[in-house]
């Protein structure tokens, strides 16, 4: 099993087209995306900018697979200039 944090900061004006996008992401993944054990979003209680993704998958190569779906590529198109950040950590459980 992976660990994944995947950080979101979106540019000023564009929080809640973003955050609409991101929640679309949600249901596709939780429901078809083989190898998802866990895809929660949080958002930062002091920057409305910044969501986190906190996810488990069952491997590398099912997280690979998910990154390719038409849903996330959707989201990667629609939110196009919109982010000022994108940084996805991959960790592997420790204890």
């Amino acid at each position: 099993m992976i660990h994944v944090i995947a950080i979101i900061r979106v540019k000023a004006g564009h929080v809640d087209e973003v955050e609409s996008e991101l929640l679309k992401l949600i249901k596709p993944t939780r429901e078809t995306d083989e190898g998802c054990i866990q895809y929660d979003l949080t958002k930062s209680n002091d920057d409305p900018s910044l969501f986190i993704f906190v996810e488990k998958w069952e491997s590398k190569e099912l997280l690979d697979k998910h990154a390719s779906q038409p849903h996330v590529q959707n989201f990667v198109n629609k939110t196009d200039g919109l982010l000022d950040e994108f940084t996805v950590h991959v960790l592997t459980h420790v204890a």
